[in-house]
């Protein structure tokens, strides 16, 4: 059976009639659950059209965009309060809506939202869902979140990585800990011809490799893999002494990324985008000819889905949720993050064609593979089977 087919098939068989969606923010900034999260609402409303949804945000002081959204969908914003008072004014409406309300189900899509979630279940006897995507999910010792996420209906993980670690570091029920990966917008992310406009930006020729990487560029979070991509580049360069590396975010480590570029001399062949805007980023991936990010920290990692829509070729560390996104080196290449000279060699094939992967070099099947896998469909359809799962349990 087809994804639209199962997802029409059960729609009659989803009892809820008032959902809550916690989410940290969606329309203010667009980081992984941002996006995840408007996602998420977007495939609930395709398989419930009809109910209610109420959607609490922390972050967001306002709404936009809300006309992609059911009609029914009422949006609750507390970024207008000042950062000192949010954090109580957002538990405060989670669960003075939910005493009110009586929400049939509760799904937060940051896991330090569990405890009030946990605290509601007690007073209202409420279900919850939790989200748990990556770096967040793990380490965690909080004994209130701890207990929160043992009490919680469903955990769903962005990926078998953040799976495997939770049920590692926690006592959970390992039934109760399911998977719904990333999804991506697939018609944002398309195949085209190398922009012209980048090209004269950037200075390049349309013959010239590039490698790409998309990442905030932050202190605490040197884990996405520019750095060794920057150490591999003189390793590179005796094979392909044209290549050009293009880095797009910004973060407050971009200082000590240019001394990085400065100390390695390699001026003329890294360029700092930073910020760029959501109607660009589709160019950039069809600047590249590679997108490379060997992380050692990521969750899943929605620039991988993103990057392989414009069939290109991507390369991913092999030690996190990455494996998961490339299917297991399936879609692309998985190499050790903290190898230099492993990451050089890929990249040299990759880019020469020489990688032991022909999926990779065809852009058109590639993109195709990444949608049947990835696709808003496939997620919509797995969210839909988590949903009738629980009410068969809920509602025999």
């Amino acid at each position: 059976m087809g994804a639209a087919s199962l997802i029409r098939s059960i729609q009659s068989s989803i009892p809820y009639a008032a959902y809550h969606l916690w989410a940290p923010d969606i329309f203010q900034f667009k980081g992984g659950i941002q996006v995840y999260s408007a996602f998420l609402l977007h495939a609930l409303q395709a398989i419930a059209p009809e109910q209610q949804y109420d959607v609490f945000l922390k972050h967001d002081r306002q709404v936009a965009n809300h006309r992609s959204f059911a009609q029914q969908t009422r949006f609750h914003c507390s970024g207008r309060w000042s950062l000192r008072m949010r954090t109580a004014i957002f538990a405060s409406q989670l669960i003075g809506y939910g005493l009110w309300q009586r929400p049939d189900l509760v799904i937060a899509t940051h896991i330090n939202f569990a405890p009030a979630a946990a605290w509601l279940k007690r007073l209202t006897n409420a279900p919850y869902w939790v989200v748990a995507h990556g770096i967040e999910a793990w380490h965690i010792q909080r004994p209130a979140l701890r207990n929160a996420l043992c009490r919680a209906d469903k955990i769903l993980a962005v990926s078998h990585y953040t799976r495997q670690r939770l049920l590692r570091e926690q006592a959970l029920e390992p039934s109760n800990v399911v998977v719904l990966p990333n999804t991506f917008d697939s018609e944002r992310f398309h195949i085209t011809d190398k922009p012209d406009y980048l090209l004269k930006r950037y200075q390049l020729r349309a013959d010239q490799p590039v490698i790409l990487t998309v990442a905030r560029l932050s202190r605490k979070e040197r884990s996405k893999g520019y750095d060794q991509v920057l150490e591999a580049l003189p390793k590179i360069r005796v094979n392909l002494p044209a290549i050009h590396y293009v880095i797009v975010g910004k973060g407050d480590d971009r200082l000590r990324i240019e001394q990085k570029i400065s100390d390695l001399g390699l001026q003329d062949c890294v360029s700092l985008a930073g910020f760029v805007p959501d109607e660009e980023l589709c160019h950039y991936y069809n600047l590249c000819d590679l997108l490379a990010m060997p992380s050692t920290g990521e969750g899943f990692g929605i620039v991988y889905l993103e990057a392989m829509a414009c069939g290109k070729p991507t390369l991913a560390g092999n030690q996190d949720g990455a494996v998961d996104a490339l299917c297991g080196g399936e879609l692309g290449a998985l190499v050790d993050p903290e190898n230099i000279e492993e990451i050089a060699q890929t990249i040299v094939q990759l880019l020469q064609g020489t990688y032991p992967n022909a999926l990779i070099y065809q852009p058109e099947l590639l993109r195709q593979a990444v949608l049947a896998t990835f696709g808003f469909e496939r997620f919509t359809a797995t969210l839909a089977g988590h949903l009738t799962e629980m009410a068969e349990v809920s509602f025999p």
